[in-house]
């Protein structure tokens, strides 16, 4: 993603690149040449928000750290600058915390404009503008294998130009909860059922069949259909509308529908495409895409990826052979004591969460099954917990 950026950013009109960062010298040098226009390199991404002599008006967050992207955000921040965070893991992990350090600076945090979740928060705002009320932000997912392992994603991962570990977090869902839990915190929305009903469905239309909308009692959810390849990768809203004279509009523009619901839908989401949007949007007018503002309402928790023995110790959380994460509501995950999948990546230590009793596959994980090391990340998750409480 961070080479599309740079890329893309070459090439839209009114904006230019003044640094890259990345850990990898060769890296970031790579993303230099497909910018193809005078900039700074370097592999210090705080050094170079911290250097006076480097402007920056926008920090487009593109690693899939959280600990580090917070640093990287918060000295971005400091500096004046919007942060763009197309990391949907420091967005839904941090994300209130660095909303809050943005609002103090007069600056904007917002998720990316070609995520899934910044497209689907982008269709919402226009469908609720032509009068309809939402009932489903929903996603469309080609393929999903809750128990591939690092090892079964070294081969597609190569092919993708990812991370073993992105992969994988991309294959058993986890990806898909993180990002549907940031789209649910926007609208104020809930998953229906832990990590949401996900139907399968050969067409995107279907959706008004698989789904029982009636039964929502007029609460409006996140969720997704499953297999829908002809537009995989796309995203899709469920509106309701009670005005009989917009049947006939409804009809005459061939949008599928049936009484009182209709089906909006994007059969693509265009990632570092959209990011520019995201960068103007914040630059030129002070605006996000996508800034949380319906309040923390659902959250990614870990469940087992297999059968878990005391002395386990969880390598990695996101993308992981260990665990798998689906999103839930924060008020029944709370009450239950559930840990929060993001939370137990550590990546400032070799320190890792130990299973302190035996948790059976498919069973999400509470603070009472682990041993979890006191780290930064943990320190931040307490401050944003604060925060929220006083909210």
């Amino acid at each position: 993603m961070g080479l599309g950026i740079a890329h893309q950013i070459g090439r839209t009109p009114g904006m230019r690149l003044s640094f890259i960062a990345d850990k990898s010298g060769d890296a970031a040098r790579e993303a230099a040449h497909l910018y193809a226009k005078p900039t700074h390199v370097a592999t210090d991404g705080v050094a170079a928000l911290n250097d006076p002599a480097i402007p920056c008006d926008v920090l487009v967050e593109a690693t899939n750290s959280i600990v580090a992207a917070f640093g990287y955000c918060m000295a971005a921040i400091e500096k004046g600058a919007h942060c763009v965070l197309m990391n949907a893991e420091i967005d839904a992990v941090l994300g209130y915390l660095l909303r809050d350090a943005a609002a103090r600076k007069g600056v904007v945090v917002t998720s990316d404009a070609g995520d899934q979740h910044g497209v689907l928060a982008r269709m919402a705002e226009e469908v609720e503008m032509w009068g309809f009320d939402i009932v489903q932000a929903g996603n469309m997912k080609g393929f999903l294998d809750r128990y591939r392992t690092l090892e079964g994603s070294v081969e597609i991962a190569s092919s993708l130009r990812l991370s073993p570990e992105q992969c994988l977090a991309y294959t058993d869902g986890s990806k898909l909860n993180i990002e549907m839990s940031l789209i649910a915190n926007e609208r104020g929305l809930t998953p229906r059922v832990s990590g949401m009903e996900g139907p399968k469905a050969e067409r995107v239309e279907q959706v008004l069949d698989l789904f029982d909308f009636d039964g929502y009692g007029g609460k409006a959810h996140v969720d997704y259909i499953l297999g829908a390849r002809q537009h995989g990768g796309g995203v899709y809203v469920v509106a309701r509308s009670d005005d009989p004279f917009q049947r006939h509009y409804l009809d005459y523009y061939k949008i599928i529908n049936r009484a009182p619901y209709c089906v909006f839908f994007r059969p693509y989401h265009l990632c570092h495409f959209e990011t520019p949007r995201a960068i103007a949007m914040s630059a030129l007018y002070g605006r996000s895409v996508l800034d949380l503002r319906g309040g923390r309402m659902a959250d990614c928790y870990a469940y087992a990826k297999r059968a878990l023995s005391p002395g386990d110790r969880i390598t990695h959380a996101i993308g992981s052979d260990e665990v798998y994460g689906l999103i839930m509501s924060v008020e029944e995950a709370d009450a239950d004591n559930l840990v929060p999948q993001g939370l137990l990546d550590i990546e400032e230590s070799d320190e890792r969460p130990v299973v302190r009793r035996a948790v059976e596959r498919d069973q999400p994980l509470t603070w009472d099954d682990i041993d979890m090391p006191d780290t930064r990340l943990l320190e931040l998750w307490r401050q944003q917990e604060k925060l929220l409480a006083g909210t």
